[in-house]
């Protein structure tokens, strides 16, 4: 779509007006806000073929113009000038979110509440394992004399553990043989690829020690099988009712976003490192007067997961595109210097 420089101008003052005020701009307060060398009468015949366009919306007939769908997203797309980030908010986000703050889900704990913090909106974050993600340690700690601990990490971070007890007695010769079957057999290996019978077919392959060594190899597969599973977080959503726009289906919203399906569709249909998806582009129906800005983070140049926010289509994408892209990329730096360092 094609505008002239002027209603370019008018389209951006509009925009930007509306997310500050969040009331109708008429053509008086839009040369107010924004000085032009232009009449009154001039703005009003250049807002009305905007509004002709579909990129303006008039909400009642005395009343002044407010940004369509299309309007935010000619606005995003042409019209956004580039926003550095706040030193203060980024010295917040540097200190909330540091190196110590542990493996991914802690990391994207931390994440996910900072966000939604700084930004008034709710907080999405999930770990999400791709078709490289593989093993990269797994550890037994005995706890009791059948008792133990096992400890799964991915090439991605993504950290897993649960206390798993044998059939038989853990002996110093059993937790040699698991180490050393699985260093061989397991690491590097993807998480694709670990199932009860690959395991079936590693304890049968210690002799002697195989109907103990069975039950901790089942116990692999199951934290195997959890980190493959995207675990959605929620941090925030109580910040959407604060919203006038969004009091209408407040309570529709509240109940989508309790729902942990949905989200986690929203997570992984987030392909690119970064997407904006403005009220009907939105899959949702319940997300049609909400935006929805997600990020990906890699681990060691692979993906690694998704932050994002949701808020009402009103918020400012100036300012809280560039908070979600700082907050996404110094998660996957974290990450990736962790296991670097491991």
């Amino acid at each position: 779509m094609e505008l002239s420089d002027r209603k370019k101008k008018i389209l951006a003052a509009v925009v930007e007006q509306y997310i500050k005020t969040g009331e109708p701009v008429g053509s008086k307060s839009l040369l107010e806000y924004q000085p032009m060398s232009l009449s009154s009468a001039t703005v009003r015949n250049e807002m009305a073929e905007l509004s002709s366009m579909g990129l303006l919306e008039q909400p009642h007939t005395s009343a002044g113009r407010i940004p369509s769908h299309k309007g935010y997203r000619y606005y995003v797309d042409n019209l956004m000038g580039r926003t550095e980030l706040d030193e203060k908010v980024r010295k917040h986000i540097e200190n909330a979110v540091s190196e110590k703050s542990g493996d991914a889900d802690s990391l994207l704990s931390r994440a996910g509440e900072v966000l939604a913090n700084i930004t008034n909106c709710a907080a999405v974050s999930a770990a999400t394992v791709g078709e490289s993600a593989v093993i990269k340690r797994i550890e037994m700690v005995p706890v009791g004399t059948r008792t133990a601990m096992l400890v799964l990490l991915t090439s991605t971070g993504i950290l897993k553990s649960k206390i798993c007890r044998a059939d038989s007695e853990i002996t110093p010769s059993l937790s040699e043989s698991f180490y050393n079957v699985t260093s061989a057999a397991l690491v590097g290996r993807p998480l694709c690829d670990v199932n009860l019978a690959t395991m079936q077919t590693l304890a049968a392959s210690v002799g002697c020690d195989a109907f103990a060594m069975l039950s901790l190899l089942a116990g692999v597969t199951e934290l195997a099988r959890d980190a493959s599973q995207v675990d959605v977080r929620l941090d925030g959503q109580s910040n959407l009712l604060n919203y006038v726009e969004l009091e209408q289906n407040a309570y529709e919203l509240m109940e989508f976003l309790r729902k942990g399906e949905p989200l986690g569709d929203i997570v992984t249909l987030n392909k690119n490192d970064l997407d904006v998806l403005i009220g009907k582009e939105n899959k949702y129906r319940q997300l049609e007067h909400s935006s929805v800005i997600m990020a990906r983070y890699s681990v060691k140049n692979q993906d690694g997961g998704t932050i994002g926010l949701i808020g009402p289509t009103r918020i400012d994408y100036a300012k809280l595109i560039p908070s979600v892209k700082y907050l996404t990329d110094l998660v996957g730096r974290i990450l990736t210097k962790a296991l670097e360092e491991d």
